[in-house]
């Protein structure tokens, strides 16, 4: 039992660490990119209407246009990241909205890579990217 514990104190910061570069970060979207030609690059006009946040306790708070969420986001190791299922408001956002496609993508992220201020997360099996940039505090 000691040892249980001991080894759970000594791994603690490896899981800590792994979650590093995204706890407590926010962003907001600027570009959606598909691998359909007949979707392709969408650029966010108003970045600010889609943001997510990253806390420290493995929780995400998004703003998707007219909607707001909450759900779940672990990163087991360095550019990897998975979201768990995400609750939403279901207000009815204008035409053009970008909210139910954001929703449905979220659950397919897999992979990130941090770059200056720019986070890009890509969707698994080439389904897509996500562009998002830094919020500053």
């Amino acid at each position: 039992m000691r040892r249980a514990a001991l080894a759970l104190l000594l791994l603690a910061p490896f899981a800590a660490s792994a979650q590093a570069p995204l706890a407590g970060t926010s962003w907001e979207l600027v570009e959606l990119r598909s691998p359909e030609d007949s979707i392709g690059t969408v650029r966010v006009d108003d970045p600010a209407r889609y943001t997510i946040t990253f806390n420290a306790d493995g929780s995400a708070a998004l703003r998707l246009d007219c909607n707001r969420g909450r759900g779940s986001w672990r990163s087991e190791e360095p550019g990897r990241v998975e979201f768990g299922a995400v609750a939403t408001t279901r207000m009815m956002c204008p035409s053009g909205s970008l909210d139910a496609r954001l929703g449905r993508e979220l659950p397919w992220v897999r992979v990130y890579a941090i770059q200056g201020d720019t986070l890009r997360m890509e969707l698994m099996a080439d389904g897509g990217q996500q562009f998002w940039r830094r919020v500053q505090p």
